[in-house]
């Protein structure tokens, strides 16, 4: 039976002290004799002496470079033995006994690898938050959405949502995973540098047969975007780009014509962006597809490491029934 001991915290910065001095103490404070980390991407500001001056308790793992969330916690996690991890983003901040119903929906359930609580904005405590709300699911051309949160349709909070369920992914704002798990899937994909490897990781979790929850009885505030902002380039080219690389790894036998349909509602949404007179958005989309034109022999070697499943999609085309059949609620 697993006990608060035995989670490891691990909080990965990259030039993050500001939001270190806000989030770190109720961190300490709400978690009890969990093991609390600090894994440097290798700051430029004073992040890491601030941490080791004023929280004596806390772990330091000082990676040797930023290679960015994928690669910073492979890196840093290789040094952390307990046996479940919570990753968490510096801008979270936790509440009263955060890791209790966590650790009882883990003994609950062998099979359960990983769980996410219920994410909510920092900005506005009583609305769910873009990255995760109640719980992600994926349709069957990689699109991914959430339950309180479909593209930008975000829901209030009502209590709509405070269950325990199983679902295809967990945000990797607030990601909770059994250490022999991240191991045995051979953690993030670090070509990914950010966005879409927590889902490409659950994604891998399901083709292995094992369960990913959410937990709404677990509630932490997200403020989002504070290492990419939401309306940045990079990150439309990054989430466009990892769509297709997690599509064409982890589908099943249909991944070509899934793959070419993804790839025209791409188009569609790059002219879309044109029409609209934002043109570094329109290229971002065009950047996307030349890279993973780019490395398509590198997917199609990882696509073999890992069985496949089919029946991963809970509707056939979320784009379809936000869009033309106005459906903006899960």
């Amino acid at each position: 039976m697993y006990k608060t001991q035995d989670i490891a915290v691990v909080i990965l910065n990259w030039n993050g002290i500001e939001l270190l001095k806000q989030f770190l103490p109720k961190v300490l404070e709400h978690s009890g004799d969990a093991h609390i980390y600090v894994a440097d991407n290798a700051s430029t500001d004073d992040s890491v002496n601030f941490v080791s001056k004023n929280f004596s308790t806390v772990k330091i793992i000082q990676n040797s470079q930023n290679g960015g969330y994928a690669e910073g916690y492979n890196d840093a996690l290789q040094v952390v033995d307990e046996p479940l991890l919570c990753l968490l983003n510096s801008d979270i901040e936790v509440t009263e006994n955060w890791l209790f119903a966590i650790i009882e929906a883990f003994n609950s359930e062998e099979n359960t690898a990983i769980i996410q609580p219920k994410i909510l904005d920092f900005k506005n405590k009583t609305t769910f938050e873009y990255a995760g709300a109640a719980g992600g699911f994926i349709d069957k051309y990689g699109y991914p959405y959430c339950r309180g949160r479909i593209f930008d349709t975000i829901e209030e909070d009502k209590g709509q949502y405070n269950d325990i369920i199983d679902i295809f992914w967990a945000s990797g704002a607030c990601f909770f995973i059994k250490n022999n798990v991240f191991n045995q899937l051979k953690g993030f994909d670090a070509s990914y540098f950010a966005h879409m490897e927590e889902i490409d990781l659950c994604w891998r979790a399901f083709n292995a047969n094992y369960k990913t929850k959410y937990v709404g009885f677990s509630t932490v505030y997200h403020v989002g975007g504070a290492t990419l902002s939401n309306t940045s380039a990079k990150k439309t080219y990054l989430n466009f780009r990892n769509s297709l690389f997690t599509l064409v790894k982890n589908t099943d036998s249909k991944v070509f014509i899934r793959t070419v349909f993804r790839m025209i509602l791409d188009g569609i949404a790059a002219l879309r962006f044109l029409i609209q007179l934002k043109p570094k958005y329109f290229l971002a989309i065009l950047k996307a597809h030349a890279s993973f034109y780019k490395n398509l022999a590198t997917i199609i070697s990882a696509r073999k490491e890992f069985p496949k499943r089919g029946n991963y999609a809970e509707t056939d085309s979320i784009v379809w029934s936000y869009f033309i059949k106005k459906r903006t609620k899960f």
